[in-house]
């Protein structure tokens, strides 16, 4: 082997070692935040039986100096309920006469309720189709009488720790909920891989089976966003360079509440604008989602759909929007008769993904690999245009 050659070798070599110790020293200085809290689970909290036709669960996340309370409720349409309290003696207290009833509020109190700095409820009221017969994916006035999700039959609630699935009967086929609540940071293990803090929940939606009806049909989902004084009023795009998890997804998107608001404690719901069509997600089966702009609601519609909302709030602030599977040129739902699709509902900052390690390891070497080699290069040629001076002995 020629000397330049083995020379450029050693570079390259010394290259790529430089280059993982980097990277696993970005990985040691960047771990995942030790910040953790203690996860409380009740069924149904304060009640001898089990309500007949519905269930609650509740969630209590208890931190330093705070508690979070995950309430997941079935009665009506599917709604999950965030409230944060700056204390971690907060409790919640149920009247079932009341809840039971649907036609007051109050059947649901956090207590002490000075302590409670937010709350936000996410309620999945509608599902939505239509006849994409000229593949658009823009729904027109082709809609088919809609899934009001508050009617739909709804299974108990099959808990498995923190973690519950909710499922109803729709069309022959099934809709599904499955909410997750973390102790601490980690990041989902099916795709869309979404990054999660100690300080939100996951909830994935499942529509499998479903009996379309139309041979183009596509779906939305109906969302509607409830909070006190600052319900989320917006969604903001958020991109990045990184899509090392969710791959060829380089945004995310964030259902926050409106600029005016002067908290930093409040609730938000972000997801990946992608979802799935087969129940192992994988990027070939990756289809996209939109959403709609958010509009404000009726604070008595929302109650009404919602057993949940009527119970916790008097006066709810509601906005909503739907999100939208497929663009034009995707497959229609017929193709496999499965949708999947993955949001987060939490306080405070929503997790934001960070250039990765791998992939700033790779930046760094793809740059620094052929600046070392010419550096090497350009000293090499140096060194052998260099003058040789020779020293003669005096000839006698």
């Amino acid at each position: 082997m020629a000397a330049p050659e083995r020379r450029q070798r050693g570079g390259v070599s010394s290259a790529i070692l430089l280059f993982s110790a980097f990277s696993s020293c970005f990985s040691l200085f960047s771990g995942r935040d030790a910040f953790k809290r203690k996860l409380l689970v009740e069924m149904n909290p304060g009640s001898s039986s089990p309500p007949p036709d519905f269930d609650l669960l509740h969630v209590r996340a208890v931190g330093d100096n705070d508690t979070l309370h995950f309430l997941f409720c079935s009665q009506g349409a599917p709604t999950l309920l965030l409230v944060h309290t700056n204390t971690t003696a907060s409790t919640v207290a149920v009247n079932w006469t009341r809840f039971e009833d649907r036609n007051h509020s109050g059947g649901l109190q956090v207590e002490p309720e000075s302590s409670i700095l937010h709350s936000t409820a996410v309620i999945f009221s509608r599902l939505l189709e239509y006849d994409d017969a000229n593949n658009t994916a823009e729904p027109q006035t082709d809609f088919f009488p809609a899934y009001d999700l508050q009617d739909v039959s709804w299974s108990r609630l099959n808990l498995s720790g923190p973690n519950a699935l909710l499922c109803g009967a729709v069309a022959n086929g099934s809709f599904c909920l499955q909410l997750s609540v973390f102790e601490t940071e980690g990041r989902g293990q099916a795709l869309p891989r979404l990054l999660h803090t100690a300080n939100s929940s996951q909830l994935n939606v499942r529509l499998d089976g479903v009996l379309p009806r139309s041979s183009h049909s596509r779906f939305l989902l109906e969302l509607q966003a409830v909070g006190g004084a600052y319900p989320p009023s917006r969604v903001e795009a958020h991109r990045s360079i990184d899509d090392e998890f969710t791959p060829t997804i380089f945004k995310v998107s964030l259902w926050v509440p409106s600029e005016n608001s002067s908290s930093d404690v409040l609730g938000f719901l972000q997801w990946k604008p992608v979802a799935y069509r087969q129940p192992a997600s994988a990027l070939e089966d990756a289809t996209p989602c939109r959403n709609s702009a958010p509009l404000p609601q009726s604070g008595e519609a929302v109650k009404a759909a919602s057993g949940l909302v009527r119970a916790f709030y008097t006066q709810p602030e509601a906005f909503g929007l739907n999100v939208s599977f497929g663009l034009a040129g995707e497959p229609f739902y017929n193709s496999t008769g499965f949708l999947s699709w993955t949001a987060l509902l939490g306080s405070g900052l929503p997790p934001v993904d960070s250039i990765s390690p791998l992939v700033l390891s790779m930046m760094v070497f793809g740059l620094g690999t052929p600046t070392l080699l010419l550096l090497m290069g350009g000293i090499y040629v140096a060194v052998r245009k260099r003058p040789v001076t020779v020293a003669y002995e005096p000839v006698s």
